[in-house]
């Protein structure tokens, strides 16, 4: 099947499996011990990371169709191929359908991100992010969240919730406020006759909704929201810009300037994305949440 008929998520080990005890070996004794202990462990079936319940769920939707793979997740790490067959042991262990991959044997990853057609990459890894967002792919850290890495999410469709500026859309409005302040960022869009700018997470936004139009809206797998510190009157730019790009958000929230914790656990997201780590800190406490380094907050 030709991979642009497909919607494909790449995914680094860290992000999948809880690694952090092999990769506390790596830290204090070095790639040789880290490496004879993850041969030496390679039957052992390693646990759930951050974005193992998501990964599960979004391959679920592929049962949704009868001959066709819709979602594909591919595994792309830093390990070498050696030292990844506890991974690839642990991937069939937990039943994931996941069958392609690239051990980079200590590079980063991010290089292959384009020639596997990805079109977001989550990794634990801010470096790996940041390099692939500079490559035009959609990318996000996953953040830590405390507690029980395996926990199970909300049953039912695949909740997706994104931040605005810096995200979906440039960071140009963001760089108005951040330089001149909130006047003159409202002023800024109220005058503004042309739609927002993409941002690096519109590719993967056109993609989502390619799968939701598989689907009567009723029936849909996947619920999107936009959760946004912006209100009225700079929410109409936003409406026109996603109008004029033919994409549907299904929830708007234009939140003012108010915390988005107890509004992405009321939407029940599965994940959220942003672009400001202080948003992402408050949202980790409830909800599954990845950083996007881009735009003016992360220079």
């Amino acid at each position: 099947m030709d991979k642009q008929s497909k919607l494909i998520i790449g995914i680094s080990s860290r992000a999948l499996f809880n690694l952090d005890q092999s990769h506390e070996i790596y830290e204090k004794e070095g790639l040789e011990s880290y490496r004879d202990y993850q041969i030496a462990n390679e039957d052992v079936t390693l646990e759930p990371g951050e974005a193992f319940s998501l990964v599960k769920k979004i391959l679920s939707i592929n049962s949704l169709y009868k001959d066709k793979q819709r979602i594909e997740v591919i595994l792309l790490s830093r390990n070498t191929s050696d030292t990844g067959l506890r991974i690839r042991n642990s991937i069939e262990a937990h039943g994931l359908d996941i069958s392609r991959a690239a051990f980079c044997g200590g590079e980063s990853p991010h290089r292959y991100v384009r020639d596997f057609g990805v079109h977001l990459f989550l990794s634990s890894s801010f470096e790996d992010v940041k390099l692939a967002i500079e490559s035009n792919v959609a990318a996000a850290t996953i953040i830590p969240r405390d507690g029980d890495n395996s926990r199970k999410l909300n049953q039912g469709q695949l909740k997706i919730a994104f931040d605005g500026d810096a995200v979906i859309f440039s960071d140009d409005s963001e760089k108005v406020f951040h330089e001149d302040g909130l006047d003159a960022f409202i002023k800024n869009e109220v005058s503004a006759t042309s739609p927002l700018k993409a941002g690096p997470f519109k590719s993967f936004l056109v993609e989502l909704n390619k799968i939701q139009n598989d689907f009567d809206v009723n029936e849909c797998p996947i619920r999107t929201a936009l959760v946004t510190a912006r209100s009225a009157p700079s929410d109409k730019r936003v409406i026109k810009t996603l109008r004029e790009w033919g994409v549907r958000i299904d929830e708007s929230l234009f939140l003012g300037g108010m915390s988005k914790q107890q509004f992405l656990k009321s939407f029940q997201a599965d994940i959220f994305f942003d672009d400001q780590k202080k948003h992402i800190m408050d949202a980790v406490k409830t909800t599954a949440s990845g950083h996007v380094p881009y735009g003016v907050k992360n220079k």
